[in-house]
């Protein structure tokens, strides 16, 4: 596996002068996936979990759908001035009778490490029919549960600790209990690794589970969270319009501005309860919070 993090000196300027030191840096690199033999994408990420960011990544795409879809997860030869493997090239072989996936105009897969929907042709190409839909999801999670989740999954940011530049997701049982974390300096990748990592563990759809993000909620995590079937997805920042739009689609529970003890529920107000709700007032009296 290939570093997560590399030293540099900077310049440090204060108000008490400036001194040269080592800083810790993030890694950011590219990572080939190809599907039976053939590149499919091209993603910028940090190093590490890298099979299980192919399998999210696919299962979001709705190629594959369980882990049995996939015979083979390896890394290809690769090597750098110095002969070292990069480890930046890996190959998934599917399982028989898998169906490869659709390589078009429709779809670039060239995607970065700041947005995932960039490269998408139009909005239509990623509203992808969920094999998993959580609208029939009952699960419910208090507002005392949800107000643990951000620090839980910032104690569990280690590489974020050394660098301050990663982002995080991390997938919690109903009741807050963390089931996996994983950090990138992507957001759509950190996803796609904790999706792999509950793909590859037999645990999708992800019925009960709330996912919850260190950023913003774009329109392509709630997507990709839909894919895996996901009832409840949480983020510290702000949702788009579109995100709104489709989790409503979907049947799925949007909150942002998750921090200390406040909130805003976009959609899906009937999965959060609070000491004084009742079953009456979730299902009759959608959250309107204020934006901030």
């Amino acid at each position: 596996m290939g570093r997560v993090t590399v030293r540099r000196q900077v310049l440090r300027v204060t108000a008490t002068g400036a001194r040269t030191r080592p800083d810790s840096l993030a890694v950011e690199e590219p990572l080939e996936t190809r599907v039976n033999g053939r590149p499919l994408a091209v993603t910028m990420r940090t190093p590490g979990s890298d099979v299980e960011l192919a399998h999210g990544f696919l299962l979001t795409e709705g190629v594959i759908a369980h882990r049995e879809d996939v015979s083979i997860a390896r890394y290809c030869d690769g090597v750098d001035d110095e002969g070292r493997n990069t480890y930046n090239v890996l190959d998934i072989a599917l399982a028989e009778g898998v169906p490869p996936p659709e390589t078009g105009v429709e779809r670039n897969f060239y995607t970065t490490s700041s947005c995932g929907v960039c490269g998408k042709a139009a909005l239509d190409a990623v509203r992808l029919s969920t094999r998993f839909s959580p609208a029939a999801d009952e699960a419910r999670v208090s507002v005392d549960t949800l107000t643990r989740l951000p620090v839980a999954l910032r104690e569990a940011q280690r590489v974020f600790d050394a660098t301050g530049g990663l982002h995080a997701a991390g997938l919690f049982t109903g009741d807050g209990r963390l089931l996996a974390a994983r950090e990138d300096v992507g957001r759509h990748n950190a996803v796609d690794k904790v999706l792999g990592w509950a793909l590859l563990d037999g645990r999708v759809p992800l019925t009960g589970c709330v996912l919850m993000v260190s950023g913003r909620a774009s329109f392509e995590l709630v997507q990709k969270a839909a894919m895996a079937g996901v009832p409840v997805l949480a983020a510290v920042s702000a949702p788009s319009s579109l995100a709104v739009d489709l989790a409503e689609e979907q049947g799925m529970t949007l909150i942002g501005f998750l921090r200390g003890d406040s909130m805003n529920v976009y959609v899906g107000r009937e999965r959060v309860t609070t000491a004084h709700d009742t079953d009456a007032d979730r299902a009759e009296s959608p959250a309107t919070p204020s934006s901030r």
